[in-house]
């Protein structure tokens, strides 16, 4: 029974995007557009093919990743443990509070020109784009799990005679987990926008940078293959994510799926 509603739930997924590729090669073949300004179905799917048996695809996602990987890895090993020390400080935080308000609503790659000037062109520049944009829904998030755990659940840990730190390790963390996964989830999403962009205005790789290129060159298809190839990595990471979320926390949500799912 769940296998055929997990066939019949891809099979509605696939309803719009059938229908796009529909309308997409009908208007193609009318020609009402030079294939200069709308590229056939067919022009993509070959220059997708193209560049996977080529390896340019892999080259290109290949760098994205490992800049998304350590960005978003980066934003979670600081994150997570500051709103550890501002749940637990009530003046750290209200010290903070006008920073990090501040801060949340600059968009990072408004802040690219001067990371070029104080760490370059580089790798850096990049890792801290995918960091500013991802540390704030991370680090927002666990903040609101760490500070609204049950009062009463509490109170029933400290009867039992339970310690300060046994109380945050067996009542505060697994109640923010749920707080905390989503955190990082839209964190991962907020990754890959960032970095694209990112890519655009100061990369000689990666697929911001390869879509950058096609556009200077007048290939409308390479830059659709590289439209879809971010969703499609957007997609893999988001349900890598979520697979190893739910095996590894399952325990600590109802119904054994962190995401209800």
């Amino acid at each position: 029974m769940q296998i055929k509603q997990k066939i019949t739930n891809i099979a509605w997924k696939l309803i719009l995007p059938v229908l796009l590729i529909v309308i997409w090669m009908v208007l193609s073949s009318l020609n009402i557009w030079s294939t200069y300004i709308l590229p056939t179905p067919y022009m993509v799917w070959s220059e997708f093919i193209d560049c996977i048996v080529s390896g340019l695809i892999w080259k290109h996602v290949g760098m994205s990743l490992l800049r998304v990987v350590q960005g978003f890895l980066l934003a979670a090993v600081v994150s997570i443990p500051l709103a550890i020390v501002l749940t637990a400080s009530h003046r750290m935080r209200t010290l903070s509070s006008g920073m990090i308000e501040f801060f949340r609503h600059v968009p990072p790659l408004a802040l690219l020109p001067l990371l070029i000037l104080w760490l370059g062109i580089g790798e850096s520049s990049k890792i801290a784009i995918v960091f500013l944009a991802t540390v704030y829904p991370i680090f927002l998030n666990a903040l609101m799990g760490f500070s609204e755990v049950d009062g009463k659940l509490v109170e029933m840990a400290h009867q039992y005679g339970l310690s300060k730190k046994q109380i945050f390790l067996h009542v505060t963390i697994p109640y923010a987990i749920p707080y905390i996964v989503s955190g990082l989830r839209i964190g991962l999403g907020y990754s890959w926008r960032s970095l694209i962009g990112a890519e655009m205005i100061a990369a000689s790789s990666g697929i911001g940078y390869w879509i950058l290129d096609a556009q200077t060159m007048a290939r409308s298809d390479i830059v659709i293959v590289g439209i879809i190839v971010i969703g499609l990595c957007g997609i893999i990471s988001d349900a890598l994510f979520r697979w190893i979320t739910n095996r590894m926390l399952s325990r600590y949500m109802t119904g054994g799926d962190v995401y209800g799912a």
